[in-house]
């Protein structure tokens, strides 16, 4: 299948008979994709801020306080395939706005079990919402459906800052829960999730209006192809990474950045709340922890080029250690909290970063693709278990424990790594 970079410049910078601009059709698609991720990333923020407070609250047993963050994840991880397929069929605006529909309905029914105080509600509305992260991840591939090889970093880069505000915004609309109480007669719980349902909904009004023609289409047809990516079985990416003991390290890597991650964010709103935390400060402590973990990434970039990527990849994992550690020692101190948090989102940022440039230096051609599908996969699980886990731990032991068991974790992982690689130099000097 031809690919992107495969073409030549003319076609893709250019007119092409009987296309629209592709330069100029290139820049508005990112334009309103960019657009779209500020206005539905808000819901990603809202499920992190709010989610185990809420859990808790209709649930009555700490075990469940997680269960938000894993389900959405859970959500995520169930939709992501089915919205690829449907982009191969049917384009990119129908598979993006298909998935923003069904956060928005996610949305709503959280507000709706709020109401009611329905923990299934809440479960189900979480599965669904969840479905706007896997929107998010195929935002960044639709960014690049029209890019030259020279614009793709650009346009990708630009996607995920947006992605970076609306995640950042969103904990802090939580500040806002009280006066939509007061005007509406709704929990006020349930405020920070009807400016997400409204944010979702924006964004599918942006995508329907602004992917005319759809750019996935439009690709196509400029290199003769359909456009779409190839599907390849599971089973052809675990036999790659046996063969490639690197790729297999910087998976490790990056799915224990990921579990150690979530594990300790998903606690971290209901363990302040439990020692008098104001919303208003908990939206911002996670406002700061998504702050480093996306809007860092152009940095982290840089260094795993100069640095190497594997040297990155092992000194992220070391940040996650002393941020889950500080956490786990910060006690009621709120400000040691933030500090914790904010260091493990910078280190997800290292560790996501590198590892994924290890996979896409390490493994060639279409083995490639089949890696990154595995690995966001795994991320994904790892994450819906760390959630899980986390809230089963904080009932068992505590905030604390849950920080030295995610700091042993991570440290685990770091070794891991260092191993792989470590077999891979040896096995180059042999030869």
């Amino acid at each position: 299948m031809t690919s992107r970079a495969d073409l030549p410049a003319p076609a893709v910078g250019g007119a092409v008979a009987g296309l629209p601009d592709l330069t100029r059709l290139r820049r508005r698609t990112v334009a309103v994709l960019a657009t779209a991720q500020v206005l539905g990333g808000l819901a990603a923020g809202a499920v992190v801020s709010v989610g185990s407070p809420l859990a808790y609250e209709l649930s009555g047993q700490e075990a469940w306080s997680g269960v938000m963050t894993t389900a959405s994840t859970l959500g995520a991880a169930m939709a992501s395939l089915g919205l690829a397929r449907l982009a191969v069929a049917r384009g990119r605006r129908r598979a993006l706005s298909t998935g923003l529909a069904l956060a928005a309905a996610g949305a709503a029914g959280i507000v709706l079990a709020t109401v009611l105080a329905s923990f299934p509600l809440l479960v189900t509305g979480a599965v669904l919402i969840g479905v706007g992260s896997a929107v998010n991840l195929q935002s960044r591939f639709a960014a690049t459906d029209l890019s030259t090889p020279a614009s793709r970093p650009r346009d990708l880069s630009l996607v995920v800052w947006a992605s970076t505000v609306g995640a950042v915004v969103g904990p802090n609309l939580v500040g806002l829960d009280e006066w939509l109480s007061r005007i509406s007669g709704l929990p006020s719980s349930a405020g920070v999730f009807v400016f997400a349902g409204v944010g979702m909904l924006a964004a599918l009004v942006v995508v329907q209006v602004g992917l005319r023609p759809d750019p996935l289409d439009v690709a196509g047809r400029a290199d003769g192809a359909t456009g779409g990516r190839e599907q390849v079985p599971v089973r052809v990416a675990a036999a790659t990474l046996r063969r490639h003991p690197p790729a297999a390290g910087a998976v490790v890597g990056v799915v224990t950045a990921h579990a150690v991650m979530v594990a300790v964010m998903a606690m971290t709103p209901l363990h302040m709340t439990g020692h008098g935390a104001s919303s208003p400060l908990i939206g911002l402590t996670v406002s700061v922890h998504l702050a480093a973990m996306f809007a860092l990434s152009p940095l982290m970039g840089m260094l795993a080029s100069v640095a190497g990527p594997r040297r990155v990849l092992v000194a992220g994992l070391g940040v996650v250690v002393v941020g889950a550690a500080v956490c786990g020692a910060a006690g009621g101190a709120h400000a040691l909290v933030t500090v914790g948090l904010t260091l493990v989102g910078a280190g997800w940022s290292a560790a996501t970063v590198a590892g994924s440039s290890i996979l896409a230096g390490e493994v060639p051609g279409a083995e490639r693709v089949a890696i990154q599908g595995l690995s966001d996969a795994l991320m994904l699980f790892a994450g819906a278990g760390g959630g899980l886990l986390a809230g089963v731990g904080l009932g068992l032991i505590g905030f604390a424990g849950i920080g030295v068991t995610s700091a042993a974790v991570a440290l685990g992982g770091a070794v891991a790594v260092l191993v792989v690689s470590r077999r891979r130099d040896t096995a180059a000097r042999r030869v």
